[in-house]
């Protein structure tokens, strides 16, 4: 979930340094008949509100992440990428901005490589990699990135803080859409997930969370601190994180064991702090709940990161969610929501990011009206209640623009609209439209079309009209 800060307090970006450009990619070159044709990959992922992230040719199976993070915000990184080729590859691309590569190993052997800046508009970095011998399509690889620089507080296209946003007492890392690059590099698309390694060294005094779970004890050594933590299920990068700051840790246990780590920043104010537990107490019952609506939780662990910082916003960050500032009862339940609807059945494109957050409203919805009967009903006169002459209404939510990927109508009309599903196909289809959904795309990537094909199949209507007056159409529907 990315909520609007009221107020943001954004440094300017540290100005990165110089490129370091070895040699440009190599052209590809026709061999003899029958052999492979050998092309550069595409510097582009493809997806049409951020062309310039992720890339072609290759599918990364596992990051392996090596970060040490000075109080002078500079970050140093070793990063060993493991793909694999889906084409005959002459050069291949990583997503890389604002930080400056020295060196890189392809399969241990030194590579060529050059570093494109980002375009005008801030978005892209790209680390090209001339790769001799070439790559052969099936192949698998390890490429071994050392780099390093400034992150500072990196913006998004909206302006609001995101990827590795550095403060004077810590890190706070929130990647969506396609912040990743600015602390690794990457093929930041949501459909190329990986595996993930993170072994994060801090001053001593420090404490570095991530993704998944620790592995073994915190070593110190010479001042400094390396927390490793390993993520063993497939992950977006726009859900990786490697937060550091001055945290409290609390376990508690979810349904079958779940282990629940949580983090919260000392620095909180009482109030704050006050919600912020209340809130994290209820995660086991959180996860029971929705257990019982969707299926068994998807990953290996849960938790929370709270964080005092400016960033403003949580995100559904994959096994343990960053709050900024605190940690609210209805947005923990949305987070962890997500872990379902959007972490572990992920959007195929930006433009379908209303499958995240309508679904992960109305589930938050659900949650409260579990605890308070009415409030599904409530949620969904209010939203019936808007003008059609608002803006609200005038938002396709299967083309919203990036400029328009968190506002109001993607979350509150996306949730009404699953209500008026439910309505129309009744509760026992809509339940099992919920189970398959979660079931049937559990690590993979979905579009409103694969939405619709299924509602129709569960309850044996047709719907089209429906999604269509809901989610395309830019006016208000029959409510």
């Amino acid at each position: 979930m990315r909520i609007r800060p009221t107020v943001r307090t954004a440094a300017a970006l540290v100005a990165a340094a110089s490129l370091v450009a070895v040699a440009g990619p190599a052209s590809a070159a026709p061999g003899a008949p029958g052999t492979p044709r050998y092309t550069d990959g595409s510097t582009s992922g493809g997806d049409p509100y951020f062309p310039a992230a992720g890339n072609g040719g290759y599918d990364v199976q596992h990051y392996d992440l090596g970060l040490s993070w000075y109080a002078d915000g500079r970050l140093d990184g070793t990063a060993v990428v493991s793909l694999r080729a889906t084409q005959d590859l002459a050069s291949f691309s990583l997503d890389l901005r604002g930080l400056t590569a020295s060196s890189v190993l392809v399969d241990g052997k030194p590579a060529r490589f050059t570093q494109l800046p980002p375009g005008p508009d801030g978005r892209g970095g790209e680390l090209v990699v001339t790769v001799a011998p070439k790559l052969k399509a099936g192949t698998d690889h390890r490429v071994t990135v050392v780099y390093s620089g400034y992150p500072g507080q990196p913006l998004d296209n909206t302006g609001a803080q995101y990827g590795w946003v550095t403060f004077a007492d810590g890190v706070l890392v929130a990647n969506e859409a396609e912040g990743a690059p600015t602390w690794f590099p990457v093929n930041d698309v949501p459909t190329d997930k990986a595996t993930y390694d993170f072994r994060i060294t801090v001053p001593e005094g420090k404490t570095a969370i991530a993704n998944g779970e620790p592995v073994g004890a915190p070593v110190t050594s010479g001042g400094r601190t390396t927390w490793t933590w390993s993520a063993d299920d497939p992950m977006a990068s726009y859900l990786a994180t490697a937060s550091i700051g001055d945290y409290t840790a609390t376990t508690q246990t979810g349904p079958d064991g779940l282990p629940i780590l949580n983090y919260v920043e000392t620095g909180l104010s009482p109030s704050r702090a006050a919600t912020t537990a209340a809130s994290l107490a209820l995660q086991p019952q959180m996860v029971a709940f929705f257990e019982g609506l969707l299926g068994e939780y998807p990953f290996s662990s849960f938790g929370a990161i709270v964080d005092e910082d400016s960033v403003g916003y949580a995100l559904e960050t994959q096994t343990r969610p960053v709050y900024s500032g605190v940690a609210s009862q209805t947005t923990v339940a949305h987070e962890l929501a997500h872990q379902w609807v959007g972490n572990s059945v992920s959007p195929t494109t930006w433009a379908d990011i209303w499958l995240n957050e309508g679904f992960a409203t109305y589930l938050q919805w659900r949650w409260s009206e579990s605890r308070r009967a009415g409030y599904l009903a409530q949620q969904y006169a209010r939203v019936a209640a808007i003008p059609a002459g608002d803006e609200f209404w005038t938002v396709s939510l299967t083309d919203p623009g990036a400029e328009n990927l968190f506002a109001e109508a993607v979350y509150d009309r996306g949730a009404a609209f699953l209500v008026a599903l439910q309505r129309t196909i009744g509760d026992a289809a809509f339940g099992e439209l919920l189970r398959s959904w979660v079931r049937d795309n559990a690590d993979s990537n979905v579009t409103t079309a694969d939405l619709l094909a299924l509602a129709e199949e569960v309850s044996g209507r047709q719907l089209d009209d429906l999604f269509r007056d809901w989610l395309t159409d830019p006016d208000k529907p029959a409510v």
